[in-house]
């Protein structure tokens, strides 16, 4: 999909929203989540610097671009009571789910100090509420469905809040998760991430219909809802909006979050399918600007503290990598430790 069709999609909860989620979430709450924006973004510029010099290993899919999504879903809807769960791109939300950068990069670095002690790597990371970053594509909705059954069946409050991404969603396990969740009225909410690139191929060559969640919900007999994921406020309101309704029905919810990643689908991928005036039209509408832009406007931050703070977040991820450099590796002998819970 080019971003010229992005243009005609249409979005829920938008225009009007901004004023009332700045009234709702106030000074403090916004420059909190432009501060944990400006984390992730440096967390994953350095991660792919170390990345390129040699020093973390295997695959390394970045989130930059895509900062509003998750941090707006953190704060719309809280973390105590639900279970989170998400792609292989999982630097953000486990940040944001209170891992912290020290443990992340000492992972990415397969370091004894990692937050998987060095043995799951970029792809595998966890936090107290989130079930971790899967590996298979589509692999992890049943692992979600699950996590609602569970909340359902045990009649505790909270949902399961699921990301997969646009390639995903041609997957079979899918479609058999959001029959199930629609079936046995679970509460789950599946937010598609469409960044508009799978693994080298537009959306529009992979997903027969656009928007997805629009034209497949009706499938499944439940609702849907298209957010845009530039920006953070548009974000707010839709999953505010939807966690309500979650846990007033008791049922299942499609979202579709249209974003643009600003890297390759991993850091291996030159992106060569995607043309430099595409790129640089997406990155016009980079979440980050948008957002502290937005904040200058309305008097609650300041060109000199936007740069303070960013320097702030930057020497945070310098930190984490002299940890995770001055960090011992696992030894050889505790590699078959903790394979099988005790």
């Amino acid at each position: 999909m080019t971003k010229k069709t992005v243009h005609h999609v249409k979005y829920d909860f938008f225009e009007s929203h901004s004023n009332e989620v700045l009234k709702q979430l106030g000074k403090e709450s916004l420059l909190l989540a432009l501060k944990e924006m400006l984390l992730i973004r440096h967390f994953e510029l350095r991660a792919e610097s170390a990345y390129q010099q040699g020093k973390v290993g295997g695959f390394f899919h970045a989130y930059m671009g895509q900062e509003a999504i998750q941090t707006a879903a953190v704060h719309a809807m809280g973390w105590e009571s639900n279970w989170w769960i998400t792609t292989y791109r999982c630097h953000a939300l486990a940040m944001l789910l209170g891992a912290t950068p020290n443990e992340m990069m000492a992972e990415l670095y397969g370091k004894e100090t990692g937050n998987a002690r060095g043995r799951g790597g970029s792809m595998h990371l966890y936090a107290d509420r989130m079930l971790g970053g899967f590996g298979i594509v589509g692999g992890h909705l049943p692992i979600a469905t699950g996590a609602g059954f569970s909340l359902k069946y045990q009649k505790q409050e909270g949902v399961s809040v699921c990301f997969l991404g646009d390639g995903a969603f041609v997957q079979g396990a899918v479609h058999e998760s959001l029959n199930l969740a629609s079936l046995w009225n679970l509460p789950c909410i599946y937010v598609i991430e469409n960044n508009q690139w799978g693994m080298g191929t537009a959306v529009k060559r992979a997903v027969c219909v656009q928007p997805i969640a629009t034209h497949f919900a009706q499938a499944y007999g439940i609702k849907a809802y298209t957010l845009d994921g530039m920006d953070f406020f548009n974000c707010y309101a839709g999953f505010s909006h939807v966690y309500d309704e979650v846990r007033k029905t008791g049922r299942p919810v499609l979202m579709e979050v249209v974003t643009e990643r600003f890297r390759g689908h991993s850091i291996s991928d030159p992106a060569l399918y995607r043309s430099k005036a595409e790129l640089e039209e997406a990155k016009a509408r980079d979440p980050i600007p948008l957002l502290a832009h937005a904040l200058m406007k309305q008097k609650f931050l300041t060109e000199q503290t936007y740069e303070a703070i960013e320097k702030e977040q930057k020497e945070v991820i310098i930190a984490s990598m002299k940890f995770a450099e001055e960090s011992p590796l696992p030894a050889l002998t505790t590699l078959e430790e903790d394979v099988f819970a005790p």
